[in-house]
């Protein structure tokens, strides 16, 4: 009796040993893996044409900073192409730029072509900053690029409403979507200076 009691108490003890071992096997199928990259989230996806019909690639800029902006060229806020070049001059280089993207879509205040846009441009503001062919920055025919831009589901952290010209978007160094302004914020506002700086 007693050689049976010791053998159940080896047996009970064999099968508490296992026990854990075997959780553990059940428990690993059913840990959720590292939640995915969303890298596909970051504006490096995307290639637009520039304002002389050349392939531009945004993951040309990793590493910089950048602020994207809608302009035209017959609008109130056209004087803000000043203020564009005066900040890419002071801040623009290996860290920040700007990209200008032409649009009609407000007023019909940038009708001309691509050499119009880009004459202009130089002759009354001095622009060096990269310009980008004439997309639409709102309605049925929105560019991939400002679909991006103004969609949660496709930059992966808010959604955005263009409502005129010289609207601004900034975005990180890693691609990343950060915030917006309205074109009445001025490129030379504080919260755009820190950003340009990286603050």
């Amino acid at each position: 009796m007693k050689k049976l009691c010791i053998l159940i108490a080896i047996s009970s003890l064999m099968a508490c040993s296992q026990a854990p071992s075997n959780i553990q096997t059940q428990t690993a199928g059913i840990i959720p893996s590292p939640p995915t990259s969303n890298k596909m989230n970051t504006i490096y996806n995307l290639t637009v044409e520039d304002i002389d019909g050349k392939s531009f690639d945004f993951a040309s800029l990793k590493g910089k900073r950048i602020l994207i902006v809608n302009t035209a060229s017959k609008c109130g806020y056209t004087p803000q192409y000043k203020e564009l070049q005066e900040l890419y001059e002071e801040k623009g280089g290996d860290s920040f730029t700007i990209i200008g993207f032409p649009a009609n879509n407000f007023g019909g205040q940038e009708p001309g072509s691509e050499s119009e846009i880009k004459s202009f441009c130089s002759a009354n503001y001095g622009v060096t900053f990269p310009m980008m062919s004439k997309v639409s920055a709102k309605g049925k025919d929105i560019s991939p690029i400002y679909q991006w831009l103004t969609e949660k589901s496709k930059n992966g952290v808010s959604d955005a409403s263009v409502n005129w010209n010289f609207h601004k978007f900034i975005i990180d160094e890693e691609g990343y979507w950060v915030a917006e302004y309205p074109s009445s914020v001025s490129p030379l506002d504080p919260k755009i200076l820190d950003f340009a700086s990286g603050k």
